[in-house]
């Protein structure tokens, strides 16, 4: 797994995604998700389950203000200066998305299991379903 630690930009998959949403926006989170929870996608891939869960985690950020798991200065600034009234839509998606990521069919859960850090990990996604209720 490309991932150094649980925390949802502590992956390579994430990593990059954050400086795809500095570029592309709103609609790189509305991709990441609508991805996560394309009905023809059988077995959801870590790669997808990473950006998924990054995206849910930018999109709590812009709504609740709280940046503190953003890693990228680049990714904050967007952040901040995005209105949270323009994205409330995608917050059900954000949250159908980590029951996707989180549940069968997703790799992820199969790539943790096994480690030490599940927990922590399981941890970090119950924080974001949280913030994003």
């Amino acid at each position: 797994m490309s991932a150094w630690g649980t925390g949802p930009f502590e992956n390579e998959a994430a990593a990059d995604y954050a400086r795809e949403v500095v570029q592309d926006g709103p609609f790189a989170l509305a991709e990441a998700l609508d991805v996560a929870l394309d009905p023809d996608n059988d077995y959801l891939e870590a790669e997808e389950g990473h950006r998924a869960v990054a995206a849910a985690e930018i999109l709590a950020a812009i709504l609740t203000g709280d940046t503190s798991a953003l890693t990228d200065a680049a990714l904050r600034a967007w952040v901040q200066g995005t209105d949270p009234t323009e994205l409330t839509h995608l917050r059900e998606h954000a949250l159908e998305a980590l029951d996707r990521v989180t549940g069968p069919g997703s790799e992820l859960p199969e790539l943790w299991e096994d480690s030490e850090d599940e927990g922590a990990w399981r941890g970090d996604i119950q924080r974001l379903r949280a913030a994003l209720s």
